[in-house]
């Protein structure tokens, strides 16, 4: 007869080799995404390819305890200053909106008015829940094939991850403001998690944005000359007119 010590051993044991293989899939898929990426993500806006659309993904303006975020700062200060050496030529700022107190992209675009970013020269995307949205929104909403994500180098990975799976050309900017994280911050934890989740939702679950609405196309000024802006073709810009369809995963 199998006494209950042996029975809580046995169990134990099991519980034990779960969590290992639970630690070893997330570690795998985390390697997964930084390796698929890292070729695409840029320190020096020297070597970063110019494209006509910045996404800036959102984040809140100050920390939990009411300080200045310096990710939002970063994020909004390395937007203007690509912008200003011709990385970009259109801003496009994704984020939350979940009410009247929070809007992330209304406060980037206050803050890229500020740093000199003409209006005429961002669009506010209000239903950038979380990254997946941000960026697939960018291709099935606002129309853009080619793109460059600014945000910090931590979270690059995951976005140039899912743009790449959704058949986006896309490079991202490594924005200041990520070293202040500590290693097994708050952040840093969610941004594992969320890595796998990435994977998850392109390969397992199909996932679609929260919500795609109808087609808003960005409107690009010309290289030259002054006036209205003119909405450029798809072969020169990157920017095409919005499909309304649903994000299918691909093959492996």
């Amino acid at each position: 007869m199998i006494s209950r010590a042996s029975i809580r051993r046995s169990l134990r044991r099991w519980i034990y080799i779960g969590l290992g293989v639970l630690v070893f899939l997330i570690w795998l898929l985390n390697h997964w995404v930084i390796n698929n990426s890292y070729s695409y993500v840029y320190t020096s806006w020297a070597l970063l390819p110019e494209n006509s659309v910045g996404l800036v993904l959102g984040t809140s303006p100050y920390t939990r305890d009411g300080q200045p975020n310096p990710q939002f700062i970063g994020r909004v200060d390395a937007a203007a200053q690509l912008y200003q050496l011709g990385k970009v030529k259109h801003l496009l700022v994704s984020g939350a909106n979940p009410d009247s107190s929070y809007n992330e992209p209304r406060a980037m675009w206050r803050a890229l008015i500020k740093l000199g970013v003409p209006q005429s020269a961002i669009t506010m995307d209000f239903a950038g829940f979380r990254t997946f949205d941000s960026v697939a929104r960018a291709q099935l909403v606002f129309g853009v094939h080619r793109v460059t994500v600014i945000t910090q180098q931590y979270h690059a990975y995951r976005a140039v991850f899912i743009g790449k799976k959704l058949h986006l050309q896309i490079v991202a900017y490594a924005a200041p403001g990520g070293a202040a994280l500590g290693l097994f911050s708050r952040t840093r934890i969610r941004e594992v998690l969320a890595r796998v989740k990435a994977v998850l939702d392109i390969f397992l679950l199909d996932t679609a944005p929260k919500f795609t609405g109808r087609p808003e196309n960005i409107l690009l000024k010309p290289d030259t000359g002054e006036g209205l802006p003119v909405a450029p073709s798809s072969s020169d810009s990157g920017v095409a007119p919005a499909s309304t369809g649903t994000v299918s995963a691909p093959s492996f």
